[in-house]
């Protein structure tokens, strides 16, 4: 046992007696300074030694002067990084465009047959037959292979198909007529990926409840076996459907509403809250002889529809009991005092207004009611909807919707909810439809596991954005008929992909707001919690307010600009923290936002003042970079995107570093590669170069071998280049997860930079600074140093040198 080791089993030592109890011998002060002097000193050596981090020092002083550190102009480039976005978005838009226009001219051109016998493929049914071998009826052969670019689902990328809810007769006139329409948009469907590889899931959902998806998959049932995705309940159809709309919902809870009657109006209520959206504004009164609404803190005015508040309100409408006797007359006057002021102080949605009526019946048809706050100009559309069996008072609820623009429908059971709610929205749709108005929606950002509950797939966060589909016929072009609504899905972290990493730093991030103040992506935007062993989604994450998670912004002037699609910038001191709130840090970010065009969306990305606003540009030529790229010791980041590797679907098969080598090595010259990216891994992988030799001369000429409990040496660059030296094999190393392809909080990801590597940055350069972890029991330290290089008065990060000691094994 040398020096070294014997100071730190001493001070550990020292340390356990001291927690046990007071410590039972007196030790001098200035014995433990001497201890701490002579660690200090040992533990300096031994990291300088092994890490190689003077060697790299010395490199990079040599190199100086044939490099250039330059300034990022933070302005230019989220305008920059925000045309790539609106590039990529404006794609699908295009895409979803021609879908569009190919659903409506099959419509034009078909008559309506009553008695059509069609088959069509329904993904529930696909590839299953009986004992015999005979395929199921809806069914037949439909070739499905696993495909990269879907997530290793299994699909097939030449045919569509077609799911139906279980609550649909999947071969109602009405549905094959409509089935038989949409399938002109296979061919779209393909030529768009043709077009654009980038594309993910392509649709159409029917408003008569069938749903055709794009490439064709096999529906996976719930645990009943029950197929209860309903397209038209999804916030893309219904956001696509309709326009922004202010609601409130009355409802009787009278005693006449007692018993089951109540538990249809609870169902009828929460329906119609799923079907509302950010971008719409809702209240609910419940009536009896006085006026109650279930939330007192809204009374008097409207409140956003977002997850939370329907969350919330529907907590509160389960909690409702009958009692008393009912008057609506009370209830429809608040109503619409409450619409009609909201509207005049240029609040809420700005576009639709309605009244949806839950009762058992209407003893008259107020009319005076109505001419006093609705008639002439019927701005508020009052639906009613009847429920039980009776239909005594029918005729006077039928007679109020029909008088206000809206319209009637009779619930009588719990399985007639569901696609009566639906029936307001093809109403709310018609002004629409006759104005033939086809505005692109974009939803805010979720996870869409009701379709891929068993893969990875579910846990990405997309948007959707989506177009409505109208019948063009002469005939029906006054009734306002929409046939569906049709749509596409971006990933969030392919928009997130066009910010890359290396420019923006290792604190430096990107992010996306909604136009109300909702964030689409943020480094801090944790949408999944840990139940047992599983993922799954909390309750409001795409309800989270820009507010939430840049909680320095006190004063809200950088949501506040972005909401309303300013360009600007700021500054503002931040605290963060790194290794799950362990580590705090004081850091002064620069801000820059812009908004993104023809969407709801702003655009944001931060640098860090200091070395995050400088960046090393090194030059070198290709076949010296190359010979050192293809090192054993060297790897770049997986997750960055140094050449583009989803336009050709040949170029799938390539690792990031397998693309950029045939890149560079002219093999594939159609490849779309980050040529800046590029230049910078090979400058760095030649200036890192000459560690690769150094480790192993210390390994082979040791002549005692390498110290007992050092086990690896590592470096990263802004490149996201990583060389990694194993001294100790993987047999005799106790953290055998770390720097391995599982052990993402040490690697270089699309959301951040290594942990040593941004614990690095922020300590003066050249000294090494001590971390330890502790991974289930076994704790080792990582020492880490910062290199930097200066030129023309600038100095700038060029990455981290580290190696790590084990005190287990020490």
């Amino acid at each position: 046992m040398d020096t070294g080791t014997r100071v730190i089993l001493l001070l550990m030592g020292f340390c356990s007696l001291w927690d046990s109890g007071q410590a039972q011998m007196k030790i001098p002060p200035e014995t433990v300074q001497q201890w701490a002097s002579v660690l200090s000193v040992q533990l300096r050596d031994i990291t300088t030694k092994y890490s190689g981090s003077l060697l790299l020092q010395k490199k990079l002083k040599d190199v100086e002067p044939i490099v250039k550190i330059v300034e990022l102009d933070g302005m230019d480039l989220v305008k920059d990084f925000a045309e790539d976005i609106e590039r990529m978005l404006g794609s699908k838009m295009k895409s979803v465009k021609r879908l569009a226009e190919s659903a409506e001219d099959a419509d034009l051109y078909h008559d309506f047959n009553a008695t059509m016998q069609f088959d069509y493929y329904n993904s529930m049914l696909i590839n299953s037959g009986d004992e015999d071998g005979n395929f199921a009826p809806l069914g037949g052969d439909f070739p499905l292979e696993e495909n990269e670019h879907f997530n290793q689902l299994l699909v097939n990328v030449q045919q569509s198909d077609i799911q139906v809810p279980t609550n649909v007769y999947n071969r109602d006139p009405n549905i094959l007529n409509a089935i038989y329409n949409s399938e002109s948009l296979n061919d779209v469907f393909i030529n768009n990926f043709q077009k654009d590889p980038t594309l993910t899931w392509q649709y159409f959902g029917s408003s008569t409840g069938f749903f055709r998806i794009y490439p064709g998959i096999k529906w996976t049932p719930d645990a009943n076996g029950v197929a209860a995705y309903d397209c038209r309940n999804r916030n893309w159809y219904i956001q696509a459907a309709t326009s922004p709309k202010d609601i409130i919902i009355m409802v009787d809870i009278s005693g006449s509403m007692k018993g089951l009657k109540m538990t249809i109006a609870k169902h009828t209520i929460n329906t119609i809250l799923d079907t509302l959206g950010e971008n719409d504004f809702v209240n609910i009164i419940a009536y009896t002889d006085y006026v109650r609404y279930v939330e007192p803190c809204f009374r008097g005015t409207l409140v956003q529809a977002d997850l939370d508040n329907r969350e919330h309100f529907k907590t509160l409408v389960d909690g409702l009991h009958v009692k008393g006797e009912a008057k609506i007359n009370k209830a429809m006057k608040e109503a619409f005092k409450v619409l009609n002021l909201t509207r005049s102080l240029g609040q809420g949605s700005m576009c639709n207004q309605a009244i949806m009526l839950i009762t058992d019946g209407a003893m008259e048809d107020y009319e005076e009611v109505f001419k006093e706050f609705n008639w002439p100009d019927r701005r508020v559309r009052v639906f009613t909807y009847l429920i039980g069996r009776e239909m005594t008072f029918a005729q006077n609820t039928k007679w109020i919707a029909c008088n206000n623009k809206g319209y009637y429908t009779h619930i009588s059971t719990l399985a007639d909810v569901q696609e009566n709610v639906m029936e307001y929205l093809h109403v709310l749709s018609r002004p629409m439809v006759i104005n033939h108005d086809h505005d692109i929606i974009w939803t805010e950002a979720y996870m869409d596991t009701v379709l891929f509950t068993t893969k990875a797939q579910s846990l990405l966060l997309m948007t959707s954005v989506a177009m409505p589909v109208f019948s063009k016929k002469k005939e029906t072009l006054s009734h306002g008929i929409l046939l569906g609504v049709v749509g596409t899905d971006i990933p969030l972290l392919e928009l997130m992909k066009l910010a890359p990493r290396y420019m923006l730093g290792v604190h430096g991030y990107a992010f996306l707001v909604t136009n109300n103040g909702y964030i689409l992506a943020h480094p801090d935007l944790r949408p999944l919690y840990k139940d047992g062993r599983k993922l799954k989604p909390k309750p409001n994450y795409n309800s989270v307010d820009l507010a939430e998670v840049e909680w320095e912004d006190t004063d809200e002037l950088l949501r506040t600009a972005m909401v309303r699609g300013e360009t600007g910038r700021m500054s503002l001191n931040v605290r963060a923290s790194l290794d799950k709130a362990k580590r705090p840090l004081f850091l002064v970010n620069d801000y820059f936002y812009t908004s993104i065009s023809e969407t709801p969306f702003s655009f944001g990305m931060v640098l860090t003042k200091g070395h995050g606003q400088y960046m090393v540009m090194g030059n070198v030529s290709v076949e010296e970079g190359l010979h050192d790229l293809m090192s054993p010791d060297l790897s770049i980041s997986s997750e960055w995107t140094y050449c583009e590797l989803d336009i050709d679907p040949q170029h799938r098969k390539y690792s990031q570093l397998q693309a950029a080598t045939r890149y560079l090595l002219g093999k594939e010259p159609d490849l779309e590669c980050d040529e800046r990216l590029l230049q910078q891994t090979l400058f760095d992988a030649v200036v890192t170069a000459p560690l690769e030799a150094y480790w192993n001369a210390l390994m082979l000429n040791e002549p005692d071998g390498v110290m007992e409990g050092v086990e690896t040496a590592f470096l990263g660059t802004r490149s996201g280049l990583t060389r990694l030296f194993r001294y100790a094999g993987l047999e005799t190393r106790i953290a055998k997860k770390f720097l391995t392809p599982s052990d993402k909080d040490n690697l270089f990801t699309v959301d951040h930079f290594p942990l040593w590597y941004r614990l690095t940055v922020e300590n003066p350069p050249g000294k090494f600074y001590y971390y330890s972890v502790n991974d289930k029991g076994t704790t080792f330290v990582v020492a880490t140093t910062a290199v930097t290089m200066s030129s023309g008065g600038r100095t700038a990060m060029v990455g981290g040198e580290f190696h790590r000691i084990l005190l287990s094994g020490l």
